[in-house]
């Protein structure tokens, strides 16, 4: 029995920075792709890891990404990476939320796989898009099994450790196949 849906917001309730990426790419003049390759490239360890980890602040997050990219082809400054992370919220995936967090199922959390699964009791959910732009859940949050879990994101890198952990994991290539597949997955109408 389902008990949880992890859902990633970037990608997933919003449009992928991936398109960003790309238009920033092409007004520059840069490689195609060489933002996801530096993101790509030693993934566990490069800045943006150490940025998202906060073992690194965003002047140093800079000069290392800066080097990164430099390293595979072209220059690209962490600061010009930084606002291209920002999409528009996904309607019928912010409505997919609303009826998963309203289902008998009831069990709803936002979070990074992290060798635990967490669940929401309660009925409520709260979508806003306030300075850090995340889901979050009103009330206490407790450990399901990784196996009863459902989990969402368009990085395979992030999918990875969540089916490890025995998760289903939803690749999200686009709103109308993430949906089709999360219906699936839960035996949802989400539509």
């Amino acid at each position: 029995m389902l008990e949880a849906v992890i859902w990633d917001f970037g990608g997933v309730l919003t449009t992928s920075p991936f398109e960003a990426f790309a238009r920033f790419e092409i007004e520059h003049g840069l490689p195609a792709d060489i933002i996801r390759r530096t993101n790509a490239h030693n993934h566990w360890e490069n800045a943006w890891a150490k940025f998202e980890r906060a073992e690194v602040d965003i002047e140093t997050f800079d000069q290392l990404f800066a080097a990164e990219s430099l390293a595979l082809g072209a220059e690209v400054r962490g600061k010009d990476v930084l606002p291209l992370l920002s999409g528009d919220l996904r309607p019928e995936m912010v409505e997919a939320l609303r009826r998963v967090g309203t289902s008998p199922q009831d069990r709803v959390h936002h979070q990074q796989p992290s060798g635990q699964c967490h669940r929401k009791q309660g009925r409520r959910i709260a979508l806003y898009r306030g300075g850090d732009g995340a889901v979050r859940s009103r009330h206490r949050v407790g450990h399901v099994d990784p196996k009863r879990c459902v989990y969402l994101d368009d990085l395979g890198v992030n999918l990875k450790p969540a089916r490890d952990m025995g998760m289903t994991t939803i690749k999200v290539l686009n709103a109308p196949q993430a949906l089709a597949d999360l219906e699936a997955a839960t035996g949802l109408s989400l539509r």
